[in-house]
């Protein structure tokens, strides 16, 4: 399965094309708004704005499970992105990362491994996974903020 055939929708509902990134770098992250890591977000949009022009993007994902930290609405949750860091970068529906209910794309980024040797289950918001564009990912734990060294030179490498 390519990651980039999954079904997944957009934060409004409409269905997402990731297709549209098979070819590209992409930065999938588990995102949350009430989250002690929620200012990861202004790393991320940065991010997004440096690279965009290379064939880059961030996909912001939304998730609940990790206590409850993003309980808004997909409205709700556009609002509070755009307004309090200016999101500009994808977001997709509001999903499950792990358990019965994880998201068909996280099942296939949780098969990969991070630095530290973790594999299986995401382990809080603001994990990253970056995939190249050959389709192999690197995965970040969630103290790996976006402007964390090993985290840009694994994009510049991928570009």
């Amino acid at each position: 399965m390519s990651l980039f055939s999954t079904s997944i929708n957009n934060l409004d509902g409409t269905p997402a094309n990731l297709s549209n990134f098979d070819g590209q770098v992409v930065l999938v992250v588990n995102v949350a708004s009430k989250c002690g890591l929620t200012p990861q977000y202004t790393g991320l949009e940065e991010m997004q704005k440096h690279y965009t022009g290379r064939g880059f993007t961030v996909l912001g994902v939304p998730c609940n499970q990790f206590m409850e930290q993003e309980p808004g609405s997909a409205e709700e949750i556009q609002t509070f992105c755009s307004t309090t860091y200016g999101v500009t970068f994808p977001l997709l529906e509001k999903v499950d990362v792990n358990g019965e209910n994880q998201h068909p794309l996280y099942a296939e980024l949780t098969k990969s491994t991070d630095a530290e040797g973790h594999t299986g289950e995401v382990r809080w918001n603001f994990e990253k996974f970056l995939i190249s564009r050959d389709g192999s990912i690197t995965r970040f734990g969630p103290m790996v903020t976006p402007e964390d060294p090993a985290l840009v030179a694994a994009i510049d490498a991928a570009l």
